[in-house]
Formats: C-alpha cells, sequence, structure tokens
C-alpha cells in the first residue's frame, strides 16, 4: 500500500478527531505550497491569502462571510500548525472521554465563530485597534482548540495531564494559564490571536456548563452539517428488474405457507438436535427470517 493509500484509509476510517487534525495539515501543506510558487514567480500572495483569512474589517467581511469559517483551519507557519495539532490532539482525546464525535467538530467550529467574533468586534469597538482594522486578518485554529479544552476542563476540571518536565497538573491549572496569557496579551503583538483565544475559551465553557443542563450548544452546527452530507450524499440507484410477474394473492400466500412450514421444520430440529446441527442454508433461512431493526 502507498503512503497516499495509506493517508487515505486512515482519513476514511479514523474518528473525527483524526479527520479534523488531517484538514488542518492539507490545508497548510497547499497553503505553504501556493506561496512557494507564488514566491517563485515573483507573485504577491496577499491578495488571494486575505479571501481566506478573517478581516476585521466589518465592510470586508461583507464580502467574505465565508472567511469565517475558513481561518479556522488555516495556518502559514509551522510551529503554529504544530502546536495547534497536537493540542488539538491531546485536549480532543480528553474530551472525548466525556462527549461524542459530532460534539467534537460542532464545538471546533462554534469555537472557532465565538473567536472571529471577539477578534471582529473588540477591533472595532476598543480605539486602541482602529488604526490596525483596515489591514489586520485572523487565521489560526487556536480560539477552535481551546474551546474544546475548555470543555473538557469544566466537564473534568480535576483530570491531570502528564506534562514534559514539569509532571503531573491537572487541567484545571493549565486552563487558567491560557486564559490569564491571552487575557495580558490583548494589547500585545498578536492580540488579534489572543482576543480569538478569548472567544475559544467562552465559548467551550458555556458548552460544558450547557451541557451538565442538558442542553448542545452544537445541535444546530450538527444538523447543519448533517443536512449538507445527506444533500450530496450518492443516492443508491433504484434497482429494476425486468421478466418478473407480481404473484397473485393465492400465490404469495402459499409461498408463504411453504416459508413457515420450512422455518417450522428448522427450529424442530434446533429442538432435537440444537443449532449446530443445522446445515448451511437452513442457518442462512433462520437469519433472512430473523427481525431486522
Amino acid at each position: 500500500m502507498s503512503i497516499r493509500d495509506e493517508i487515505y484509509t486512515s482519513f476514511k476510517k479514523g474518528d473525527s478527531l483524526t479527520k479534523l487534525i488531517y484538514i488542518n495539515l492539507a490545508v497548510f501543506l497547499l497553503v505553504s505550497l501556493v506561496s512557494i510558487v507564488s514566491k517563485l514567480m515573483l507573485v504577491d500572495d496577499s491578495g488571494w491569502f486575505a479571501y481566506i483569512s478573517v478581516p476585521a474589517d466589518t465592510k470586508l467581511l461583507m464580502y467574505r462571510p465565508w472567511t469565517i469559517l475558513t481561518y479556522m483551519f488555516l495556518h502559514r507557519d509551522f510551529f503554529h500548525i504544530l502546536f495547534n495539532v497536537l493540542n488539538l490532539y491531546w485536549f480532543g482525546r480528553f474530551f472525548l472521554m466525556f462527549f461524542n464525535q459530532k460534539q467534537l467538530v460542532g464545538l471546533y467550529i462554534l469555537g472557532g465563530i465565538f473567536g472571529a467574533c471577539s477578534y471582529i468586534i473588540a477591533y472595532n469597538v476598543f480605539p486602541y485597534f482602529h488604526n490596525a482594522v483596515p489591514y489586520s486578518q485572523l487565521l489560526g485554529a487556536s480560539a477552535s482548540v481551546l474551546a474544546i479544552m475548555m470543555g473538557a476542563t469544566v466537564y473534568s476540571p480535576n483530570m491531570e495531564v502528564q506534562l514534559v518536565l514539569i509532571g503531573r497538573v491537572k487541567l484545571k491549572y493549565i486552563a487558567a494559564v491560557l486564559f490569564f496569557l491571552s487575557l495580558f496579551s490583548v494589547a500585545g503583538s498578536n492580540a488579534g490571536g489572543n482576543l480569538a483565544h478569548l472567544g475559544g475559551i467562552l465559548c467551550g465553557f458555556l458548552f460544558a456548563t450547557s451541557m451538565k443542563r442538558g442542553k448542545d450548544l452544537t445541535k444546530w452546527i450538527n444538523c447543519t452539517i448533517d443536512f449538507f452530507v445527506d444533500l450530496f450524499a450518492r443516492k443508491p440507484k433504484m434497482k429494476v428488474t425486468y421478466g418478473k410477474r407480481p404473484l397473485t394473492d393465492d400465490q404469495w400466500n402459499e409461498r408463504k405457507k411453504n416459508e413457515s412450514a420450512l422455518i417450522d421444520s428448522i427450529l424442530d430440529k434446533i429442538k432435537k438436535s440444537g443449532y449446530d446441527s443445522l446445515t448451511a442454508e437452513e442457518k442462512k433461512t433462520l437469519f433472512n427470517q430473523s427481525p431486522k431493526n
């Protein structure tokens, strides 16, 4: 099996967490390849890149609404995607201990939306960011990853994680450190990213607290995803059979009578000699007549 086939099989058979990681890596490789080609051709790639990153300018956002979704799978720096993918894997595994795979995908998307909204709102409300609004763009999966982390943390705050050089640390302390790092860095060089982090953390908190009350905030997202999956899914072709006439009532009754007699004889045989005494054909007949859910 080739590497391509192995990757395809791993993606197809993998869980939702695996698929999210593969999608992030695939987008990163594609964007990196296009950027390399653009540089070799002396073409500025910032123009097309702006169409998949979230702009802070609400006027631009009106013409690029899809960026609220595309940005959360987008990375340009190797270490940026490395840390996000590793954190997504670690926290995603913890998350799946308490929630299902659909909720993982739903919270990933919802956390990204919260992150984009907090970034856009802050840049357009606080005067500190006004000069940066026309050219500021947001990208990366950090808000989505932190939403998943916070969801698992709120649901099980005392779960311990093994950290290199530190040892076992409870999730609630990791979440607290990441929250305060983001909060105290909202006026720094990566202000937009840290604002998005706070939005993702808030989303994860709201999701987990709502789940404790029996309400799933990601349900509408998963219903939307299911709708489009069903819409574009391949429908099985209708099988048309020619040359067969429908049975008459007498013929149908006769066939059911014969089938019933055959089943009765098989059941009698089981009573006398046990199930293992049946032939392969008799077992198949019995299985085909059993009720299916």
